[in-house]
């Protein structure tokens, strides 16, 4: 069973940036697509993110397209998502999320079987 645990987050002002991680114990987490979604409070969890097996491609929500970017290093079971220019509205908690899939199957949360316990980012104005 696949366990996943971020890191990262913080506190930081607008304009910002943060470095989350998202590190996998066990063999299968390179041979899934892997996505980061993210949960303000009294808001529904939203995607954010999300790569392939291969890391070939990389899909996102339009309004981190150009600030935000995930990478994943197979060699060390590891997704990154390097976000920068952050705002006051990317405050929320993050989370990894493991595909039920190789490919990049959809936004929707029930494609996705493995879950994070998340990181808090918070972003000041």
């Amino acid at each position: 069973q696949v366990q996943l645990v971020e890191s990262g987050g913080g506190l930081v002002q607008a304009g910002g940036s943060l470095s989350l991680s998202c590190v996998a114990s066990g063999r299968t987490f390179n041979d899934y697509a892997v996505a980061w979604f993210r949960q303000a409070p009294g808001n529904e969890r939203e995607f954010v993110t999300a790569i392939n097996w291969s890391g070939g491609n990389t899909y996102y929500l339009e309004s981190v397209k150009d600030r935000f970017t995930i990478s994943r290093d197979k060699a060390k079971n590891t997704v990154h998502l390097q976000m920068n220019g952050l705002k006051p509205e990317d405050t929320a908690v993050y989370y990894c999320a493991q595909s039920r899939t190789t490919y990049y199957n959809g936004r929707r949360s029930e494609y996705y079987d493995v879950w994070g316990q998340g990181t808090q980012v918070t972003v000041s104005s």
